[in-house]
């Protein structure tokens, strides 16, 4: 059984786009009986940019409740909250002794924002070493990463190889990268690729009126109701195209083509797509959010599984390293 581990930020609500690119993919591959998920919600990374308590914590849940609602099976894989976890904080010390400074000047995740330092603080300098200790600390196997993440899993792997090293012996598991180079493109209701820094998402957990406003504020073009359109060149059907049946997606793509079939039209389609077959999703994240304790009991469920490999990770380290 292939152990693979996932962090998922937690930002805020995840939107469509996390859904269908994410969320949705990875939990289909935990189902499979040859693979075991640890997946946890980094809400300790997510403290290099955001400061508000109130504001962290409500992410946190909005996530968990996301995963839940859509289907994480929490017995048959560990599903945990980052901060549950404090050996993870002490691995990431003993790992910083190993990583060169000169390495972490050149990490993506600082340098892109090295120009001006005054907005930059040591977490964020350092973000590469607990990304390491969050995947060392379980053993993973195989990590799943998009291109941007790339340059850390080759932090990862050059730490164990130096630790290793240093004491001649196996004390951490080095893990494979796993490239996701094939992301899902979601558009957003302006066309761009959906995402929370466009402010172009749609969050599918909103209200029936909110959710119908969003979609109906996607950008179309100017074409009158009885002229036909192109369903290729319109973010309606592309995001339409993405979540519906291909009978349906031919229904849609046929309407659009034969003209008196207007952009309203197609947006109500796509509102009402989305209520039938995520109803139950929507229903049961509203449920979670509105009951706290049992979020933090399925969480806490997750924390106890994952804080047993911990703990035999840290103790193995602890041993060699003199302590």
């Amino acid at each position: 059984m292939a152990r693979i581990l996932t962090g998922i930020q937690s930002t805020g609500v995840p939107h469509l786009g996390n859904l269908l690119g994410a969320i949705i993919p990875t939990i289909e591959m935990s189902r499979k009986e040859s693979n075991k998920m640890f997946a946890f919600i980094a809400d300790m990374h997510s403290l290099t940019s955001i400061k508000d308590g109130n504001t962290l914590r409500e992410n946190t849940y909005s996530v968990a409740a996301t995963w839940l609602a859509f289907g994480v099976d929490i017995e048959k894989n560990v599903f945990y909250r980052q901060s549950d976890i404090p050996e993870v904080s002490e691995l990431s010390w003993y790992l910083s002794c190993f990583m060169p400074y000169t390495r972490l000047q050149l990490a993506h995740s600082f340098k892109d924002k090295s120009e001006k330092l005054s907005d930059v603080n040591s977490g964020l300098f350092n973000y590469p070493v607990l990304m390491a200790a969050d995947i060392l600390l379980y053993d993973a196997e195989i990590v799943p990463v998009g291109k941007d993440q790339k340059q850390h899993l080759e932090y990862t792997r050059d730490l164990v190889d130096r630790i290793n090293h240093q004491y001649r012996q196996e004390i951490l598991i080095k893990p494979e990268i796993s490239l996701n180079d094939k992301t899902m493109y979601v558009p957003g209701v302006d066309g761009q690729k959906m995402s929370k820094s466009y402010g172009n998402t749609i969050n599918i957990f909103e209200s029936d009126k909110k959710l119908r406003k969003s979609i109906m504020g996607i950008k179309t073009d100017n074409l009158g109701l009885e002229e036909p359109k192109n369903p290729d060149t319109c973010n309606v059907f592309r995001i339409y195209s993405l979540i519906g049946s291909e009978d349906q997606k031919n229904e849609l793509d046929e309407n659009y083509r034969k003209g008196n079939f207007g952009y309203g039209h197609a947006k109500q389609s796509l509102y009402e797509l989305i209520c039938e077959k995520y109803g139950n999703e929507r229903e049961l994240y509203n449920e979670l959010m509105s009951n706290k304790t049992k979020l933090d009991e399925k969480l806490n469920f997750g924390a106890e599984k994952a804080r047993k490999t911990a703990k035999e990770t840290i103790n193995r380290v602890r041993s060699v390293i003199g302590y």
